[in-house]
């Protein structure tokens, strides 16, 4: 994971920061706007479509309650008129000639409750009876008369006492206009069939009925079957003049709901909304593509804005970092904004400033005042501590800008403080000694800059003798082999490591002592090291290698006469102690 972690780290590193800023608006914006989006997308459907589904069974519940209640209604008239004792008497009689039951019927009428059983007005009662005495006329009719037709035969076929039959009745066309009809049968056997065969007709209203299903104003289109023959229908199938059609939209059902009538098994077909989901997105893509312009272009210029923020600020920055070779430091006009960046500018201008004027003052006008051994002496350290001031800048920026690319300016503002005590210590050298003390400070902002870089895996200890505090080394010594400790020694371990720094006194010299538990040194190396920290020189300096090691090394020696001690040690895996031992009375 960690190597993954440093492979893809030295992948970005290689990317301009415009770049990278392309990668962050695609990974945390374009990326999870299109993802979110699609995800609420896909809840407005889903929960539209349970709505619907909801709304369609609520639909067919409706359409099976009303359709229920009306058949219901004429089975209650039929079971009026089954158990009526009065009208099966009264069809049971044989009559001698038609005047006869002309009269009887009329004497009926009067007196029986009939009419009351008949119940509403949108329906036809016909009684039928196996009575050939009978004349055909009102609410009776001889059974012989009706032998043929289709809803007798139905009646005949099912087998059942009653029946609720849909059909297109032709059969007395052209005579009489075909229509289609709905007809509830029963036959009339509560007192038996010893005299004659009797059935009671009721027909309902079919035109009455559809108007009942429009009149709902139910949210979809409505189809009532019997196999695939619509019956009633509040989407224009229902016309009471024509054969009744083939249902053939069963691709577009939504709900379907099945029901038994008296014999009859029916269908309840609810049709989905022909305004579909899609169709609705459709209608509102103007809208979802503004929302998307929003969400994803607006971010997209404020990108580009931060971007150049960024970016010619930090170009300025490098250039004019560039002018370090030259004998001034070139200031930077303008400076402009209050972030990290801004405070990073106007510090450098300070440090331009403090530096320019030293050079005036250290390499001319000292070089001229003092005697010639002198002044070179003083030259060479000038320019060696010279030397090492950007040297260690450029190791402070590097660290913050690897801190700004994996962390995203997170405690910038932190490390930018760090920063600026290495720069108030590092500008400030009219003299190449410091005070111990001032020099741990130097170290710990040092090493607590270093804690954003390598987090984890950096651990450190100082310390100091309250008695040491008080002496003067030169500037920088011990920073030098800390900073060679990060770089050479936890850099290079993946494991958590520490730094220890140890100062004290033993018997007449100074000690300093820094130590690193970080991935060793071979023989070979170590050997060559030491050779070099023993042998330091201006000769030394202008080859590749150690440059900062080598430079506090050689300023030692010139401060000290040459009588530093330096010593090295190291254990592949284990880590690494530079020890260094300085006279006492050799320092200030």
């Amino acid at each position: 994971m960690y190597r993954l972690r440093q492979k893809i780290e030295r992948w970005m590193d290689d990317y301009k920061l415009k770049k990278k800023l392309l990668i962050l608006y695609i990974s945390c914006v374009l990326i999870p706007l299109i993802v979110t989006d699609s995800i609420i997308l896909y809840i407005v459907i889903h929960s539209e479509q349970v709505k619907q589904q909801h709304a369609m069974e609520n639909n067919a519940s409706a359409v099976q309650y009303n359709l229920s209640s009306n058949v219901e209604s004429v089975a209650a008239m039929a079971k009026n008129i089954y158990m009526n004792g009065d009208i099966e008497d009264f069809l049971n009689q044989q009559y001698e000639a038609p005047l006869d039951y002309v009269t009887a019927y009329n004497a009926f009428m009067k007196n029986s409750l009939l009419e009351r059983s008949m119940g509403a007005d949108n329906t036809q009662v016909t009684i039928y009876a196996d009575n050939e005495t009978i004349v055909n006329g009102g609410e009776f009719s001889r059974l012989s008369t009706v032998r043929e037709t289709d809803w007798y035969r139905y009646l005949e076929d099912s087998g059942q006492s009653m029946v609720l039959y849909f059909y297109y009745d032709d059969w007395k066309s052209p005579a009489v206009d075909a229509k289609r009809r709905i007809v509830f049968i029963r036959r009339m056997i509560f007192f038996g069939w010893e005299s004659c065969e009797k059935v009671v007709k009721i027909e309902i209203d079919y035109s009455n009925m559809v108007r009942s299903l429009v009149s709902m104003n139910y949210d979809f289109p409505v189809y009532i079957c019997q196999g695939d023959k619509i019956l009633l229908s509040n989407d224009g199938h229902s016309s009471v003049g024509q054969d009744f059609e083939t249902f053939t939209r069963h691709a577009e059902v939504g709900y379907q709901k099945e029901i038994s009538l008296y014999g009859g098994e029916l269908q309840i077909y609810i049709l989905k909304d022909k305004m579909s989901v899609a169709a609705q997105i459709w209608e509102n893509m103007p809208l979802i593509a503004l929302l998307v312009l929003i969400n994803a272009v607006l971010p997209w210029i404020l990108m580009q804005l931060i971007n150049r923020s960024f970016t010619l600020r930090i170009q300025e920055l490098s250039r004019a970092f560039e002018s370090v070779e030259r004998e001034q430091l070139q200031e930077i006009s303008g400076v402009r904004g209050k972030d990290e960046i801004g405070g990073l500018m106007q510090n450098y201008n300070r440090m331009a400033v403090r530096i320019n004027e030293l050079i005036q003052t250290v390499y001319k006008d000292r070089l001229r005042e003092q005697e010639m051994d002198i002044a070179k002496q003083n030259a060479e350290l000038l320019a060696l501590h010279s030397q090492i001031n950007p040297h260690f800048l450029f190791n402070a920026l590097e660290s913050i800008r690897m801190h700004s690319i994996l962390k995203q300016e997170y405690e910038t503002a932190d490390m930018v403080e760090k920063l600026a005590i290495m720069e108030r210590q590092n500008v400030d050298w009219g003299t190449d000694s410091v005070e111990i003390g001032k020099e741990m400070e130097f170290v710990k902002a040092y090493l607590g800059l270093q804690k954003y870089r390598f987090g984890d895996r950096l651990s450190y200890e100082l310390d100091v003798e309250p008695d040491c505090t008080e002496i003067r080394i030169p500037k920088l010594t011990v920073v030098t082999f800390v900073e060679n400790a990060c770089v050479h020694g936890i850099e290079s371990k993946t494991a958590p490591g520490w730094i220890f720094v140890r100062i004290y006194k033993e018997m007449d010299e100074l000690c300093i002592e820094v130590e690193d538990t970080g991935d060793g040194l071979s023989e070979e190396m170590l050997e060559d090291i030491r050779k070099k920290m023993q042998q330091a020189s201006i000769e030394k300096l202008q080859e590749k290698g150690r440059v900062g090691m080598l430079n506090a090394c050689l300023r030692l020696k010139m401060v000290t006469d040459d009588t530093v001690l330096f010593d090295i040690e190291s254990e592949k895996g284990v880590g690494t102690m530079v020890q260094i031992r300085i006279p006492l009375n050799k320092l200030g």
